[in-house]
């Protein structure tokens, strides 16, 4: 069994067929076909079942696939390993945040990339929840999360660590006070963050704990358009007290009984292979932080 048998075996799976798995590779079909079927000769199991007009998996398919990847990934985290012991650190990170927050994930991004410009970054943007799982499957290699317990299988750098207001408009009639207890929020309309991100489900488990629903009335996944929508008599906006309270057009409401509070962090799994590319990055990040 060889290693770029296993590779051949990957794409075509992944391709489903030989002639988008050739072309992928940069190879003639029939070398590919024939590697393949040298692979299946040697396990003694057919690995592909080409009866049809695509190419499926067949049982002893699905179950070799995830070694034959395990392997070449392994294979990939050996050459890297070697680079950065030779000072050259290569390879791809990829990243997940959410929307909004106050990091300068751009200019940390930037001094990476000055430091490591082999390495390839990719970026993307998602709710708390999906990045969470993203992370722990190891699509991604790290995530700028909002979160309010630690995410089991998962360390966390805390970035900000603090209290979630309400805010309204000066002349609001809650404008006159300093707190409000959760419950007066009942059937207030409120604009706050969509369903997945940190805040979002800090205060639909608060609320729903209190025995209730919160009725919003407005979902925008930017912090800047939930107070510009408070601040235009539109509803009770949910927002980080760092935000809340340094906006002049916005008085701010410390919830309370209970106090919510939300949190940002940087995250990476804690289980697992981690290659010398996402190290650097992490170690880079967390200085940065």
């Amino acid at each position: 069994m060889e290693l770029h048998q296993l590779e051949y075996f990957v794409a075509v799976a992944e391709e489903g067929g030989f002639t988008r798995a050739a072309a992928r590779l940069r190879i003639a079909q029939p070398g590919v076909s024939a590697q393949v079927r040298k692979l299946e000769r040697e396990l003694g199991q057919p690995l592909l079942d080409r009866s049809g007009r695509a190419v499926t998996l067949t049982a002893a398919g699905r179950a070799v696939l995830p070694y034959a990847r395990a392997a070449l990934g392994a294979v990939d985290a050996a050459r890297q390993v070697m680079d950065e012991l030779t000072g050259l650190t290569r390879g791809r990170v990829a990243i997940g945040t959410v929307t909004s927050h106050a990091v300068d994930l751009a200019g940390i991004l930037a001094a990476f990339n000055a430091k490591h410009p082999a390495v390839e970054i990719t970026l993307v943007e998602d709710a708390s929840e999906r990045l969470v799982d993203a992370v722990r499957e190891g699509r991604l290699d790290a995530a700028i999360v909002a979160y309010a317990r630690t995410p089991d299988g998962l360390g966390v750098h805390v970035v900000t660590d603090e209290p979630i207001d309400a805010a309204v408009w000066l002349g609001h009639e809650l404008a006159t006070r300093d707190t409000i207890p959760l419950t007066a929020l009942r059937d207030r309309p409120l604009i706050c963050l969509p369903r997945g991100g940190g805040i979002r489900a800090i205060l639909d488990a608060a609320c729903a704990e209190a025995g209730f629903t919160p009725r919003v009335a407005f979902e925008a996944g930017s912090l800047a358009v939930l107070e510009q929508l408070a601040a235009h008599h539109l509803g009770v906006a949910i927002l980080p007290a760092s935000i809340a309270r340094n906006r002049a057009h916005l008085h701010p409401l410390r919830i309370a009984r209970p106090e919510l509070r939300g949190r940002l962090g940087l995250a990476w799994r804690l289980a697992g292979p981690i290659s010398p590319a996402a190290s650097a990055w992490l170690t880079h990040a967390r200085h940065h932080l």
